[in-house]
């Protein structure tokens, strides 16, 4: 999560470099987009507040830059900041947005740019919604909003290699992510929540397409395939941070973890400790920690912990892996 030191540190010492680049001459920009477009975006216009029915905009969906197409903004950090422009609170990723010292109109301000083409968006500003503070007030007319069916999953059930390894097999899965969730710190780091003084849990956030797999599918795995009897454990691994989770983003989600666990604690003899949670942010983990299987197959906590996990995945929720028909 980026908070304002960050925003400073890459206005001064420079931006993280973008996955792509697209240049164009004044004239071709000029070419492709509208006169407000380019006014706008090339030549670091302002439009008109309350001009966009954007502002009202919450569907899920995916923002994306006008000029060249680029991801910038998920619909999940949109807000509503009742000044007129799209805010949002977090950059789609870290890489997406680049930032650029502004002084002009007699103010100081940091203005945000797209990190691909540098098309001017708008401003970030330190007023946001916590935990990060940040809000981003982007031009409606510098953004392009295409509909997404993706949506998002947060679970703990003990060391996030061994759950990343799990649901990436799984159909309809499109992102696997581990990090922390649950705590009071932000932007903990690996070392603080093993100490378990900052609440948070180790957990893997799922994207996925509720048209491939629902999020019953989900909860059902994740409640088959790690102990939700033991309180603060999995295996040798205790602490708070092994605990078992589900965070859920609606009543309905809410609903339906609900009555998977009812269902899992009859089988258990009324033993499940699995915790039920309102989702209120996702801390990703240290790069060194995702895709953690995928890159150690081989070394003996992967053969010895995580391997015994995936051949129970296999076994009982065959219908649900990747290659197998939707039914």
């Amino acid at each position: 999560m980026l908070r304002w030191i960050d925003v400073i540190k890459f206005t001064a010492q420079g931006n993280p470099p973008p996955d792509r680049v697209v240049e164009k001459t004044e004239a071709e920009w000029e070419e492709i987009l509208t006169p407000e477009q380019f006014r706008v975006t090339r030549q670091a216009g302002t439009e008109r507040p309350f001009s966009s029915e954007m502002c009202e905009l919450f569907e899920p969906g995916k923002y994306r830059c006008v000029c060249c197409d680029a991801e910038l903004f998920d619909s999940g950090e949109k807000f509503d900041s009742g000044t007129g422009w799209p805010s949002f609170s977090q950059p789609f990723k870290e890489n997406a947005v680049a930032y650029r010292r502004d002084k002009s109109l007699g103010m100081d301000r940091v203005e945000a740019l797209c990190s691909t083409c540098q098309a001017h968006l708008g401003h970030v500003f330190l007023d946001g919604p916590a935990p990060g503070g940040l809000r981003f007030c982007i031009n409606a007319v510098s953004l392009q909003k295409m509909e997404s069916s993706e949506r998002k999953a947060t679970f703990g059930g003990g060391c996030f290699w061994c759950t990343e390894a799990l649901f990436q097999d799984l159909r309809g899965v499109i992102k696997v992510e581990s990090g922390y969730s649950g705590g009071s710190v932000v932007n903990p780091t690996y070392r603080e929540v093993c100490s378990g003084r900052t609440g948070h849990a180790e957990v893997v956030q799922i994207t996925y397409d509720p048209q491939a797999i629902r999020y019953e599918d989900l909860v059902r795995v994740h409640m088959g395939t790690h102990n939700p009897a033991t309180l603060n454990q999995q295996g040798g691994d205790k602490g708070t941070q092994y605990r078992s989770i589900l965070f859920f983003r609606s009543e309905e989600e809410g609903s339906v973890a609900r009555k998977v666990i009812a269902e899992v604690n009859q089988l258990l003899d009324n033993r499940v400790v699995t915790e039920l949670a309102p989702f209120e942010t996702f801390y990703p983990a240290e790069k060194e920690h995702h895709a953690y299987y995928n890159r150690n197959q081989g070394k003996p906590y992967c053969e010895a912990v995580i391997e015994p996990k995936l051949a129970k995945l296999r076994q009982g929720f065959a219908a649900l892996l990747k290659g197998s028909v939707l039914s």
